[in-house]
């Protein structure tokens, strides 16, 4: 299933590189962070699945309002997501669940209602400051300030400490 919606994922970006390249990258550190918590295998299809089609509002937020930033994208996402994923026949619950953490990518855990928390959520935010902390040249005080603030995981803490050797 993932293999489908990753191959769906990159026809929908219409060969934007930059966008596919970095889900892509979402993705290896959300799966790997997932593996290494032990996380069941529902809550590991779905923190895949969310980490495919977690940026997929950008596109639509460049055209709209001419930028992508994370408010706009949590705005736009849950529409999108289930309307790409409805075409796919997937589950039900699947559908929602990733378009609810889509649509709150950019808001950390503990400004979220402690009954829609879950560990997909938390992995993603992980996994997504991984690779923008990287693609935006983050300085090594801001990564020590999301080491201390956003990471939650053991994995994703040992990720980031030993990428920014802290």
């Amino acid at each position: 299933m993932i293999s489908m919606v990753i191959e769906n994922m990159i026809d929908f970006y219409k060969g934007n590189t930059r966008n596919i390249n970095h889900f892509l990258k979402v993705y290896a550190f959300a799966k790997t962070i997932g593996e290494q918590e032990g996380l069941d295998e529902g809550m590991q299809e779905r923190l895949e699945l969310s980490a495919v089609i977690h940026d997929i509002a950008c596109p639509l937020c460049m055209e709209k309002y001419g930028n992508a930033n994370g408010k706009l994208q949590e705005k736009e996402s849950a529409a999108l997501v289930k309307a790409f994923l409805g075409e796919l026949s997937l589950r039900e619950e699947l559908i929602e669940r990733a378009a609810w953490v889509a649509a709150h990518h950019h808001t950390l855990s503990d400004q979220i209602d402690p009954a829609d928390r879950g560990m997909d959520h938390q992995i993603l935010l992980e996994a997504d400051y991984l690779v923008n902390a990287d693609e935006g040249g983050n300085s090594k005080e801001a990564v020590r300030q999301a080491l201390t603030t956003l990471f939650r995981t053991e994995s994703g803490k040992r990720l980031l400490c030993s990428m920014y050797q802290l």
